[in-house]
């Protein structure tokens, strides 16, 4: 039976095992930060930052600000350097390497928008950032150009129609991501939105966890789609009928990409709304007081669920930080073939349609928000969402209006009725910006697809990819039917090529699975377009009845992948 009237039970747990080496996690006792980046925290709460930039680092500008702000409390306030112009990816990760311009994250939890805020951040994007914006797969706008003078004037704009760049980026809850149609789908389990508020009202930009040991991501979702790919976050709450109970969330914790791709553990637990924000503030607090905090690239959530496992994890969090036991749940499924990324046109729960569309790698530009937001109003819609596959959105339209809607959307290159490869690909900022990157995307994103919709035009299955600048997988390069992260490659004259180490058969939904690496199987990125094709017309001539890409590229014959 439900419990959530038990009386709070504090019990220590005694099973841990016996650490040789501190792992630098708070709960043992010791908070001596063990390398430069919990010194800088430690020192000084990278919250504070804001105040400095307001009254010091505006006023004199990029020459007067502190390097441990620079390039460590900043990304509090959603900014990170960028990239020199015209430097190649044999410079990379250096500090001087780095503009004296910033890229600016926008938070939009759940990218929810209103056409007024589309409106403002497309101003901003015109007056301060050289027209730039981006739509990344966190649901945030991304911006580029920015001077450190103009940020003031960009937070004021932002916070007069209720928007914030602040955690966008950090050690910290970063942007939590949202069914973008949540509240308006007519199969909806249950609306998040609520949750997801309360969330954001509590405990963002909030001392109490500004300082958690890394990077921290949130996915909520009532969709029986599963459209916030919650198997890669930090934490997930998944839409679920308990058959006792009824709507819920099943909760899943320790999903990570990057260089140590992890998918994340059920914890087997049903919640209801109501019990979401006090047990993500338990996981949370786990984190905070457990992460692991010696080494950056052990610190992700991931590491300590792998450790522990989801039983103990569960223990814990039930013991010794909600002090009561949670229901348990019943596992989500998702119908097969289920598209996720809510592209086209879609009836509403109230008899309206949402019209969605895709860009090419996130990109749309000053001119295209304005352009959205125009086109929204004049069907008298005031709803649009970015959604996390890089997409737009604008609810509330009449049906009679939707064919109009997205005629002119296409004129603005989003694209309701796209190709399958224009579609499903996915493009990280990349070496145009991206002080890590080390070879293009969003460029090499856009011509592959331009030349594969040339020569494939008809092909009639999902074929995602997903292009990446480095390791780091902002794209999800291990859950892409082709994923692909980007090299360097020394030629014998001793310059270099762009080049691309292909994974192959990555999926979430149904059929979730980390991708396949081939052996020494990199492709220069100037082949791309042949590649791809000619894997693509492999897989078409050997596919079985109603196979899909990534099951047939997980069973191929390595010759036939090449």
């Amino acid at each position: 039976m439900n419990n959530q009237g038990c009386s709070v039970i504090r019990v220590t747990v005694t099973t841990r095992p016996t650490r040789t080496k501190a792992t630098g996690a708070w709960a043992d006792g010791d908070r001596t930060p063990l390398n430069d980046v919990e010194v800088l925290k430690h020192e000084d709460d990278a919250l504070n930052v804001r105040q400095r930039i307001l009254d010091v680092y505006s006023q004199q500008g990029f020459s007067s600000i502190a390097p441990s702000d620079l390039t460590g409390r900043f990304r509090w306030m959603g900014l990170y350097t960028q990239r020199k112009p015209g430097l190649d990816g044999t410079h990379t990760g250096e500090d001087d390497i780095a503009d004296e311009r910033f890229m600016m994250r926008i938070r939009t939890d759940g990218g929810k928008l209103s056409t007024d805020q589309v409106r403002v951040v497309a101003g901003i994007s015109r007056d301060f950032a050289r027209g730039t914006a981006d739509v990344t797969n966190r649901q945030n706008i991304q911006l580029h150009n920015v001077r450190i003078e103009d940020v003031p004037r960009i937070w004021e704009r932002l916070e007069s129609v209720g928007m914030m760049t602040t955690e966008a980026c950090g050690d910290c809850p970063r942007g939590m991501l949202c069914s973008p149609v949540a509240g308006i789908e007519r199969d909806e389990i249950v609306d998040g939105t609520r949750a997801v508020e309360e969330i954001r009202r509590r405990w963002i930009g909030q001392p109490e966890f500004s300082n958690l040991p890394r990077k921290y991501k949130t996915a909520v979702s009532g969709s029986p789609r599963h459209d916030v790919a919650h198997e890669i976050n930090d934490i997930s709450f998944v839409g679920v009928v308990h058959p006792e109970h009824g709507p819920g969330f099943d909760v899943w914790v320790g999903g990570g990409l990057s260089v140590k791709p992890v998918l994340a553990r059920r914890l087997g637990a049903w919640v209801p709304l109501e019990e979401v924000p006090e047990v993500w503030h338990g996981v949370t607090s786990i984190f905070r007081d457990h992460g692991y905090r010696r080494l950056r690239n052990k610190a992700r959530l991931k590491f300590l669920v792998q450790d522990w496992g989801p039983e103990r994890f569960r223990e814990v969090l039930e013991t010794e930080y909600l002090g009561r036991r949670l229901v348990d749940g019943p596992e989500p499924t998702v119908p097969e073939g289920t598209r996720r990324d809510h592209v086209g046109i879609h009836e509403q729960h109230d008899g309206n349609v949402w019209v969605g569309a895709t860009t090419v790698g996130g990109r749309v530009g000053a001119e295209g928000l304005f352009r959205v937001a125009e086109i929204a109003e004049e069907v008298g819609s005031a709803r649009v969402r970015v959604t996390p596959h890089q997409k737009v959105l604008v609810l509330d339209v009449p049906p009679a209006r939707a064919e109009s809607v997205a005629r002119r959307l296409e004129e603005v290159d989003l694209h309701v009725f796209p190709s399958e490869w224009r579609r499903n690909v996915l493009a990280c900022t990349g070496l145009e910006y991206c002080k890590l990157a080390l070879t293009d995307t969003k460029n090499r994103a856009r011509w592959t697809v331009e030349e594969l919709e040339k020569r494939l035009p008809d092909i009639d299955i999902p074929f995602s990819i997903h292009v990446n600048g480095c390791p780091n997988a902002c794209a999800r390069s291990q859950v892409g039917d082709v994923g692909l992260k980007g090299m360097l490659e020394k030629r014998a004259d001793g310059t270099h090529q762009e080049v691309f180490q292909v994974l192959l058969g990555g999926s979430l939904a149904e059929d979730t699975a980390l991708a396949r690496k081939a052996r020494n199987l990199k492709v220069a990125g100037d082949d791309l377009p042949d590649y791809i094709e000619r894997l693509a017309r492999a897989y078409l001539d050997q596919r079985a009845a109603g196979e899909s890409f990534h099951s047939w590229a997980r069973r191929a014959d390595e010759e036939d992948l090449r």
